[in-house]
């Protein structure tokens, strides 16, 4: 079990605070000889299968590196165009780690006013008056779990489907945002959350949670 992440949107749905705590690896390393036997394409600043799968490579999946060497987005570490690189015979045989890429900080932002969105929608959607809106999503993978508070404030831990005792872990996480951030005198309301304190108390939390599920009174 696990907990994956763990968002901070404000009363606007804008994000305030996000923390990656564990991120399942699924990448997948393979040499290759000329031709390249994967169809791959540019998607969204970065080069992806767009057509034939094998061994764990996925449609879908992005080159992450090439000869051990990270890619930066749709070029090598070098500078050169994947695509490019990877239609040159002469840089066969060629090393490639494919794998889902990683969330850009913009791509996050633009996600958390997604849901922002969403949790209005399921609001409103509801045939009963005063509806607290979308409090879990669930998928085969994981569960988006939120909590809003009165002030409009969401606290969202993604997490393993199988993890327990996240409804307490979300009340937790706010009661660490009212001490370690609300009291703390050069915060600002609605503004991103930069305090080492509360860093450091959240990620004992889940460390907490991960290990003994459900806090106990006190903890």
């Amino acid at each position: 079990m696990a907990i994956f992440s763990v968002y901070v949107v404000n009363k606007a749905g804008g994000l305030i605070y996000q923390l990656d705590h564990y991120a399942p690896r699924a990448d997948t390393e393979k040499t290759f000889s000329f031709p390249l036997d994967l169809v791959l394409r540019p998607h969204d600043e970065r080069v992806v299968v767009a057509f034939g799968q094998r061994d764990g490579i996925r449609v879908g999946h992005a080159v992450l590196a090439i000869n051990g060497a990270e890619v930066n987005g749709r070029f090598t570490a070098d500078g050169k165009d994947v695509l490019e690189f990877l239609g040159n015979p002469a840089n066969y045989p060629v090393s490639i780690r494919f794998g889902r890429h990683r969330l850009t900080s913009n791509e996050k932002l633009m996600l958390a006013s997604m849901f922002h969105s969403l949790f209005a929608i399921g609001s409103q959607l509801s045939p009963e008056v005063g509806s607290s809106g979308i409090e879990m999503l669930e998928t085969d993978t994981f569960k988006l779990h939120c909590f809003q508070t009165l002030t409009g404030i969401k606290f969202m831990v993604l997490a393993d489907p199988r993890q327990t005792g996240i409804d307490a872990l979300l009340r937790k996480i706010y009661e660490i945002y009212s001490d370690f951030a609300l009291k703390n005198p050069f915060y600002s309301l609605e503004m991103p959350i930069r305090c080492e304190l509360f860093d450091q108390n959240l990620k004992l939390a889940l460390e907490v949670a991960e290990k003994a599920g459900p806090f106990g009174p006190g903890s």
